[in-house]
């Protein structure tokens, strides 16, 4: 990016090394490209052709630079201390500059006037706007419709679930890809836990709950009756998020329309006494008809004052 920036212009060719940040695996004919190097040649309009493994004269050109930047740059500089990277990137720059105006010995004029009649006019425009770096990741997605990256969790469309697909984070965003085409997108969180979610990637059977509150579910419980309300508090207090337990809560509410209000409050007063507090108990209860049935009082322990293998205090003296 750098490098193109200083030309102030795009090439029609790179010819990396086979180097791992750009070529994934090394082959003559059919190299495979870092995906993130790719993305970078795609925005940039380049192609992208390695040079074969140890074979320097693909790019002769390039080594010889390199042999002359250590001869007139790193050479001359290799006596001086610097305390920063800016200050030896400046250094460097500055003596770039020198090296680039010296006249040739047995060619008119000098490296930087080439470059503006010969190379520059064959650039391309630069892009509008730079690359932004951005690395590549594999992800599947959860039956619960997010992937998981670096700790938060980000929604991809229904029809995705276990479906393995790619991911791009860049510095601000998340993008999510399947067979090259982009699903999603969202704005990339440090929130270790979280969950960004678009309503449009949900079933539609799921959209319905996001209108939903602990507190709308109680108030519906209460029109039934306290018990409801309260087997619906405990539901919803059961869990680390509320929303966890929506489902349940869903469940339990809607048994009064199939046995009524009466019967399901019924239900819910005997779940209570007796400790089961889930929607498979009530809808039991109210199957086998026992929230009709009149509620046992427990009858008090009674132990024998006297027994055969009660000894008393006198036995230890």
């Amino acid at each position: 990016m750098r490098a193109l920036a200083f030309f102030g212009g795009v090439t029609e060719v790179i010819v990396p090394d086979n180097l791992k940040s750009a070529v994934s695996k090394a082959h003559r004919y059919e190299p495979d490209l870092n995906p993130t190097y790719q993305d970078f040649a795609t925005h940039y309009g380049v192609a992208v052709i390695p040079a074969r493994v140890r074979k320097p004269r693909d790019k002769a050109k390039a080594e010889g630079g390199v042999l002359l930047v250590e001869r007139w740059i790193l050479a001359r500089l290799r006596h001086q201390s610097f305390f920063s990277l800016a200050a030896l990137n400046a250094a460097i720059a500055e003596c770039l500059e020198v090296l680039n105006a010296r006249a040739f010995k047995k060619l008119e004029g000098s490296r930087r006037s080439h470059f503006e009649a010969i190379e520059r006019p064959a650039l391309r425009a630069l892009p509008a706007r730079p690359y932004e770096f951005a690395e590549w990741r594999k992800a599947r997605v959860a039956p619960n419709i997010h992937i998981e990256v670096d700790g938060h969790y980000y929604s991809v469309p229904h029809t995705l679930v276990k479906r393995q697909v790619d991911v791009r984070l860049s510095a601000t965003t998340v993008e999510v890809l399947h067979q090259g085409h982009r699903v999603a997108a969202h704005p990339r969180s440090q929130r270790r836990g979280g969950y960004t979610t678009v309503k449009e990637h949900m079933p539609e059977a799921h959209r319905r709950y996001l209108d939903w509150t602990p507190e709308r579910l109680l108030r519906w419980a209460q029109k039934i009756g306290p018990a409801t309300a309260a087997v619906i508090e405990r539901l919803l207090a059961a869990r680390t998020h509320p929303q966890q337990a929506f489902n349940a809560c869903f469940g339990v509410l809607r048994l009064s329309n199939g046995f009524g209000e009466p019967r399901l409050e019924a239900a819910c007063a005997r779940a209570l006494t007796i400790g089961t507090l889930s929607y498979k108990s009530i809808a039991s209860i109210l199957e086998k008809g026992l929230d009709q049935r009149p509620l046992r009082e427990p009858e008090p322990l009674s132990l024998p004052l006297e027994h055969a293998n009660l000894r008393g205090s006198e036995y230890y003296h």
